[in-house]
């Protein structure tokens, strides 16, 4: 039997660089993981993009809710919830509305472990994100980093990588 893919809730800050979100979704096109999100990140991100300059954000969403039905989840109830920074507490009850088994982000420090832990949750970086799902399946994810950075190896993949915030995996890819 298959296990089920993990349910991660992507934060606006893992949507918003293009070559991050990319290769996440790619990876999540894959089968490794299911892809949460919610109109309230969705609105982040759309605002982000806008003020610089970023017009391709709503094409994205649709092909986003079009490959994921499910992937946008419930607004959830943020009002009881307590994190240190209140602006994210909308991420959190998304992420309990949509079953998600964590959230991945690059604010871990907004989305500490007595915060989660009771509802089962943990936050993870991009970077440990990746790496982990590399260590489970790391033939889908080479082919991702091949498809995504063609062509390049060694020293200028990894810088690549780095730039993209994965550095673990680019270290990986020297072995």
């Amino acid at each position: 039997m298959t296990p089920t893919p993990p349910r991660a809730l992507l934060d606006t800050c893992v949507l918003y660089p293009p070559i991050l979100r990319d290769f996440l979704l790619a990876l999540a096109a894959r089968g490794v993981f299911q892809p949460l999100w919610s109109d309230a990140i969705a609105a982040e991100w759309l605002h982000l993009a806008r003020r610089d300059g970023a017009a391709d954000v709503p094409a994205i969403l649709a092909r986003m809710r079009a490959r994921w039905p499910a992937g946008c989840v419930a607004p959830g109830d943020p009002a009881l919830l307590d994190l240190p920074d209140r602006g994210d507490r909308h991420v959190l009850a998304a992420a309990i509305a949509g079953h998600a088994h964590l959230i991945v982000t690059a604010n871990l420090r907004d989305f500490p472990p007595r915060a989660l832990g009771p509802y089962g949750l943990h936050a993870r970086s991009p970077n440990d994100f990746v790496m982990d799902l590399w260590l489970a399946a790391p033939s889908t994810v080479e082919h991702e980093v091949a498809a995504l950075w063609p062509g390049l190896s060694g020293r200028a993949l990894r810088q690549a990588l780095k730039k993209a915030g994965l550095s673990r995996l680019g270290k990986a890819q020297e072995h």
